[in-house]
């Protein structure tokens, strides 16, 4: 589903530049795989580049898609097709940051059927259905933003995020603003979703006890001077 070889980034200039760069990654549909490393090693920065917010300075390989209907993005970087990154960005990604990033003038309802309403999906989804139900968002679906705590506007953007069914999931630290039960139960319903709707999905998170728990592998990484180096782990 998702294949990207030799990917570097670097962020600020001359001696201040730090370089974060990815030899591999591969993830087949249903796959979910954590991006861990300590504070400021560049985990945000690699999923916005991975999430075509980020433009690399190196890339030798970036496919998106199913087998025998893969999506070249390396060669829509290359040659900076903006409105053709912006439609894979809306149709196949989905983003869950970690400030939620809901519409404030928008209900809990229509900052969820968006996504869906802009690409010209049906309204209707068995998916969204599951997921308001499993993370307990039913009584707020009328409600403001600014109405919920900050836990639960992450469960709403978390349902929001995958409405449009995207192909890839992409998610900053998704329980960081949730207590420990719920942070539980939203990892069991991106597991399910992922494997459900056979998306593939990186997730940033510093919960190492979380990870463990649920036995998720990882792209850890690894820093020198300059540069952050993401590697597999055991």
């Amino acid at each position: 589903m998702l294949d990207i070889k030799n990917l570097l980034v670097r962020r600020g200039e001359g001696a201040l530049a730090h370089h974060v760069r990815l030899p591999h990654l591969h993830i087949g549909a249903g796959k979910i795989l954590a991006i861990t490393g300590e504070s400021g090693s560049g985990k945000s920065t690699l999923l916005e580049a991975i999430g075509l917010l980020l433009a690399p300075v190196e890339l030798e390989r970036f496919r998106l898609g199913p087998a025998g209907a893969q999506e070249d993005i390396a060669q829509l970087l290359s040659g900076d097709d903006q409105p053709a990154l912006a439609a894979v960005r809306s149709r196949h990604l989905g983003f869950i940051l970690q400030s939620g990033g809901l519409l404030p003038f928008l209900s809990v309802r229509d900052n969820i059927s968006l996504p869906r309403r802009l690409l010209g999906m049906s309204a209707n989804s068995a998916h969204v259905d599951h997921a308001v139900e499993v993370l307990r968002l039913q009584g707020l679906l009328d409600r403001q933003p600014q109405a919920l705590s900050i836990g639960e506007r992450q469960r709403v953007a978390c349902v929001r995020a995958i409405a449009h069914e995207p192909l890839l999931l992409l998610a900053d630290e998704p329980t960081a603003a949730l207590d420990p039960h719920s942070a539980r139960r939203l990892f069991e319903l991106l597991l399910s979703l992922v494997s459900s709707m056979g998306l593939s999905a990186l997730v940033v998170s510093h919960d190492w006890a979380l990870l463990k728990d649920f036995g998720l592998p990882r792209l850890g990484a690894i820093s020198r001077q300059g540069e952050t180096l993401f590697e597999p782990m055991d």
